[in-house]
Order: structure tokens, then C-alpha cells, then sequence
């Protein structure tokens, strides 16, 4: 069963950071692609950041460049999202995910999501 576990979320002030760790189980994690999705309020689901297997490739959101950046530890199966210089725009529910990135973002493999972790800023 493949299992996605993010955690690390909060209420900070504009300007503060966060570090999101998402923990995958149950699907061979270095076969896969792997991101972050964040869903706002009213707004649907957007691909904020995501890295390829072989790491060749990462993607970021435009509105995020310069002040997230993502990692994966393939020893742990755990991917992270450090997140920097954070603003109100940024709230949102933040959600880890496994599958295809590219240029535009990343293409889901598996119809499984867990609650994700929700990340508030206050101005």
C-alpha cells in the first residue's frame, strides 16, 4: 500500500521559514519522481516543486523560485521542502506526492494522498 506521511507545517509571519519532510512507503522510492503539491484556499491543486529520480532535474513554481528549495534522501525514503522568505500567498495545504517531473510540474503516479500539512502566514 503506498503511503505518504508530509508533517513539518505551522503559522509563521511573513518572512519566516518552514522545512516540510514527507515520508514514503509502499512503491520502490528511487523509481520514482517525487514533489510537492500545495492546495490554497478556494484554489486548486498546483505543483510547487518537484526532483527526478536521478536528480537531474528539479522544478519550481515561478512564485517560489529563489525561496523554497527541495531535497530527497533515497537512504530514508524521505523527501523535504525548505522553505524561506515565506509570505501570506504561500498558505496553503502542502502535500508530498511520487511520479513524473518536468518542466511543468509534476504527473502523479499513484491516486493516493494523505491529509498533508498546512502551512499558514500571517503578514
Amino acid at each position: 500500500e503506498v503511503q505518504l506521511q508530509a508533517s513539518g507545517g505551522g503559522s509563521v509571519q511573513s518572512g519566516g521559514s518552514l522545512r516540510l519532510s514527507c515520508q514514503f512507503s509502499g512503491f520502490t522510492f528511487d523509481d520514482y519522481d517525487v514533489g510537492w503539491y500545495r492546495q490554497a484556499p478556494g484554489k486548486g491543486r498546483e505543483t510547487v516543486s518537484c526532483i527526478s529520480k536521478s536528480y537531474g532535474l528539479t522544478y519550481y513554481e515561478d512564485s517560489v523560485k529563489g525561496r523554497f528549495a527541495m531535497s530527497r534522501d533515497s537512504a530514508k525514503n524521505m523527501v523535504y521542502l525548505q522553505m524561506n522568505n515565506l509570505e501570506p500567498e504561500d498558505t496553503a495545504v502542502y502535500y508530498c506526492q511520487a511520479g513524473l517531473c518536468s518542466g511543468y510540474g509534476l504527473k502523479v503516479a499513484f491516486d493516493a494522498w494523505d491529509q498533508g500539512t498546512q502551512v499558514t502566514v500571517s503578514s
